[in-house]
């Protein structure tokens, strides 16, 4: 009896000691399997873990995700793609002034001119040989060529008449002046009315605001004119007579 006893006594302390080991490798910093590395799990369960994980950041990249772009977050735009072209054309623009070199003149005399031997009235006409429309506008002012010649001008005395306002000359359109000279009287050499003599040049310089000079002839003779005086109207889209 005395030997049974004591075998259930050892065997009942071999139970309460493997029982004890078991709860202190249920302890925190308690023994086991993994308490001999420190308790770091392999670096190949870390990498497989995470990449296990729904959300969880791959190994390399930054714990907060890649930066999203402002262009794509809801309600924000891109100042570039808002900004308009920078060439594209501004509202409301107007074609520029007609360049002297996009320009052709040409004079014949005019229709409707007063009575007398003299040239009396011109018309000029400008017609557009650029590729561009461009826009004429304003009261001419004209030189007689002296001998032909620019560079020996003579200025006319401009009398503007009619309101100025901008014609817009398509490519091959033509706009219009009218110069109306103090006429000569009577036969031959002719007299002028005030007395003073008259005075013919085979050509007229004739400048128009910002479109520079033209010198132009008559299709069928010359200037003959009194008092270097003309009259002249603004630039017209309508052809005058």
């Amino acid at each position: 009896m005395r030997y049974v006893n004591g075998m259930r006594g050892s065997a009942v302390a071999v139970v309460v000691a493997s029982a004890a080991l078991a709860v202190a490798g249920c302890q925190p910093g308690g023994g086991g399997a993994d308490a001999a590395d420190g308790g770091v799990p392999p670096s190949g369960a870390v990498g497989s873990a995470a990449s296990s994980t729904p959300g969880a950041p791959k190994p390399g990249s930054s714990a907060s995700g890649p930066s999203t772009p402002s262009a794509s977050r809801p309600g924000s735009s891109s100042p570039a793609a808002s900004a308009p072209p920078s060439s594209a054309p501004a509202p409301g623009g107007s074609a520029a002034t007609c360049s002297a070199g996009s320009l052709k003149a040409t004079a014949r005399q005019a229709a409707v001119r007063p009575a007398g031997t003299g040239t009396g009235a011109a018309v000029v006409e400008f017609t557009n040989v650029g590729g561009r429309t461009c826009v004429l506008k304003g009261h001419p002012t004209v030189a007689g060529a002296g001998n032909g010649s620019p560079e020996m001008n003579v200025p006319l005395t401009i009398k503007p008449t009619g309101a100025a306002a901008p014609v817009k000359v398509a490519p091959g359109g033509k706009a219009w002046v009218k110069l109306t000279f103090v006429q000569v009287q009577g036969e031959a050499d002719g007299y002028c009315v005030s007395g003073s003599a008259p005075v013919v040049y085979p050509t007229m310089v004739v400048r128009l605001p910002g479109s520079g000079a033209h010198q132009v002839a008559l299709d069928d003779g010359q200037f003959a004119e009194c008092d270097d005086t003309v009259t002249v109207t603004a630039v017209s889209a309508m052809r005058p007579s």
